[in-house]
């Protein structure tokens, strides 16, 4: 899918619109929609869910733990630090209405991706900023993504660039939190800084 003008206004990378031009979007979804996934981790996934689920385009959106050994983790497993997992949010998408890079791009702009020691007020490894890349033209766009936010911020970007392994689901009481407790959820993000540290990062609301 072509990006829109504002996208292209922002984007000003020839590495990165290269990459986008190869995504491939077409025009109508065949008989019974087309649906690709991809996967991001962005700290809490509360967060990331919801970030991505205001995004035209996104199908669904369910928190899990990916990069780890251990099979089927546990939310204190995992929020331990002991399992080797990121906490991260698999994406089901429309590719006819969103594109990878698109995707990308708005990925980055709900990060810090100048953190290496996890996300906003959330530390450890286990909270790292990270693409979980499933082939070549991801890892491609992922990367064009990170170079266009070193050039943007003019310092080193700490979000990984990982290949995609085993996803696992986070338990129930983690999907859709934000839905089903806004108010603890608003309360959270509030404290944790994270909208706070995005206008500081990135400029703006």
């Amino acid at each position: 899918m072509p990006l829109n003008r504002a996208l292209l206004a922002a984007l000003g990378s020839a590495a990165l619109l290269a990459a986008c031009s190869s995504d491939p979007s077409p025009a109508a979804p065949p008989p019974g929609g087309q649906r690709a996934t991809a996967v991001f981790a962005g700290g809490c996934f509360w967060c990331t869910e919801s970030d991505f689920d205001k995004m035209p385009g996104v199908i669904s959106t369910v928190s899990g733990y990916t990069g780890g050994k251990l099979a089927n983790p546990t939310y204190e497993q995992v929020s331990a630090g002991n399992t080797g997992h990121i906490e991260s949010v698999r994406v089901t998408y429309d590719p006819s209405k969103v594109s990878y890079a698109e995707l990308a791009l708005r990925f980055m702009k709900t990060i810090d991706p100048l953190d290496s020691g996890g996300s906003f007020c959330d530390r450890g490894y286990q909270y790292r900023s990270a693409f979980f890349v499933a082939n070549d033209q991801q890892r491609r766009i992922a990367e064009a993504a990170k170079a266009r936010a070193m050039q943007q911020l003019r310092r080193p970007i700490a979000t990984l660039v990982l290949p995609a392994s085993t996803f696992t689901p986070a338990e129930d009481y983690h999907q859709d939190y934000y839905k089903k407790n806004p108010v603890r959820y608003k309360f959270y993000r509030s404290r944790c800084g994270r909208d706070a540290r995005l206008a500081e990062v990135w400029g703006g609301k």
